[in-house]
């Protein structure tokens, strides 16, 4: 079999089994448990919680003692057990408790898909910046496809929606030890730290004040991130309770609507390296912020019905939002560090966004929406929820401007290499 096609459907089922359950837990945990907002918040913590150690630590496991397609099938074998069992959770204690270790063993299965990725590749003497990028693509599809399966099949307040992603996690598992071999690179002699294995001597970036703001901006965007995947399915399912829209498209498939957006991010991301090149980092992340305003204010004044355009039109932006500041705070970063510390920043980055900025704004959030927009019944006043994000957004624009002083100059050339995304497909 081609080695890029076995890598292009690794690449499909790793974020397949994301995908299943996603975008469309939300609506299982209030339309079906009705469980609260906060408690909700927690659950989509996991993701940061899971972030800020696993994927170093499962690093350092498969760079000195097992062979990374193997670490990288076990984990996902041993994720779909977890994802199989949470439909059995009988409170949102015990759904935290396997959500997370779900999480603990899916989030490290990020970065160990690239590893090898870049040792098959490497091994077959093909290029990784030319070679990967069109696999990696495939994660993408293999998000929105099992988005839209779980959509089609009505799993979306369902508990088969985590029955779907196990499938695919036990079969990926299994697919894994039929990849190419990637030994451990390290041997038990090696004079590299644990402190240096960790990335921790990244953290001197901070003595530099342009990049001590960009890393804490860093984090309030990665916290915006996990708003919109928490609640945009939720959002669209309870107008079910209102019966000019119970019928309506937007509603009996909010699924398929939100997968608008990563259809969005594979077409924005093409335009990054003439924005970047154009006009630099400081004036695409202001973009990005602003992207992320209208995100959420589009979501405040659009439904289901008349106004879908507007529920449609936010998605198509989410591309822009997105990508304008992950994919380019990556790109930033890598032009920004000592080459010695390249890595070791990459994983700082992931951990403000993915990490911090996760933890932050999913628990954050969940304990404001019980708090001051959620009424009698459970009703949720989502207009007031999604008007409060827009204004958290254009607040960060706003403060952005004068405190990011970093200096462009129009033209210089921007980095390409074959990293991924890890915050979302």
């Amino acid at each position: 079999m081609n080695l890029k096609f076995r890598l292009t459907l690794m690449n499909f089922l790793q974020f397949f089994v994301w995908g299943a359950w996603l975008l469309t837990v939300g609506a299982y945990w209030f339309q079906n448990r009705q469980w609260s907002g906060t408690s909700f918040g927690e659950i989509f913590s996991t993701m940061g919680i899971s972030s800020l150690f696993m994927p170093s630590l499962m690093g350092i496991v498969a760079d000195r003692w097992i062979n990374a397609e193997r670490l990288y099938g076990a984990l996902h074998i041993l994720g779909g057990v977890f994802l199989c069992m949470l439909p059995r959770a009988a409170n949102p204690d015990q759904f935290y408790w396997l959500i997370l270790a779900t999480m603990l063993c899916y989030m490290p299965t990020i970065s160990l898909a690239i590893a090898v990725a870049y040792n098959a590749l490497k091994q077959q003497g093909l290029d990784v910046v030319r070679d990967y990028p069109p696999i990696r693509v495939w994660g993408t599809v293999g998000f929105i496809a099992a988005t839209w399966t779980t959509s089609w099949l009505g799993f979306e307040s369902s508990a088969a929606q985590f029955y779907v992603a196990a499938a695919g996690s036990v079969l990926l598992g299994l697919y894994a030890f039929t990849l190419p071999a990637a030994p451990p690179r390290l041997g038990r002699g090696d004079s590299r730290t644990m402190i240096d294995a960790l990335g921790l001597t990244s953290f001197r970036l901070f003595r530099d004040r342009n990049m001590a703001v960009f890393f804490i901006f860093a984090m309030l965007l990665g916290a915006a991130l996990q708003l919109t995947n928490a609640y945009g399915v939720t959002f669209l399912k309870d107008f079910e309770a209102l019966p000019q829209f119970k019928e309506a498209f937007g509603v009996r498939h909010s699924a398929v609507i939100i997968s608008i957006s990563q259809i969005s991010e594979t077409l924005f991301i093409l335009t990054i390296p003439f924005f970047l090149k154009r006009f630099g980092i400081k004036t695409v992340m202001t973009i990005s912020m602003l992207a992320w305003f209208l995100r959420f204010g589009l979501f405040a004044y659009g439904d289901p019905g008349a106004g879908l355009w507007m529920i449609v039109l936010s998605c198509i932006v989410y591309g822009m939002a997105f990508d304008f500041f992950n994919i380019s705070g990556s790109l930033f970063v890598e032009q920004q560090s000592d080459p010695r510390i390249r890595a070791s920043a990459q994983g700082l980055f992931m951990l403000m966004t993915n990490g911090v900025g996760a933890v932050l704004g999913s628990r954050i959030s969940g304990w404001m929406i019980d708090r001051y927009f959620t009424g009698a019944g459970g009703a949720k006043d989502w207009h007031g929820i999604w008007t409060t994000f827009a204004l958290y957004a254009l607040a960060m624009a706003i403060l952005f401007v004068p405190l990011f002083r970093h200096r462009h100059t129009p033209g210089a050339p921007v980095p390409v290499h074959g990293g991924t995304d890890v915050n979302n497909p």
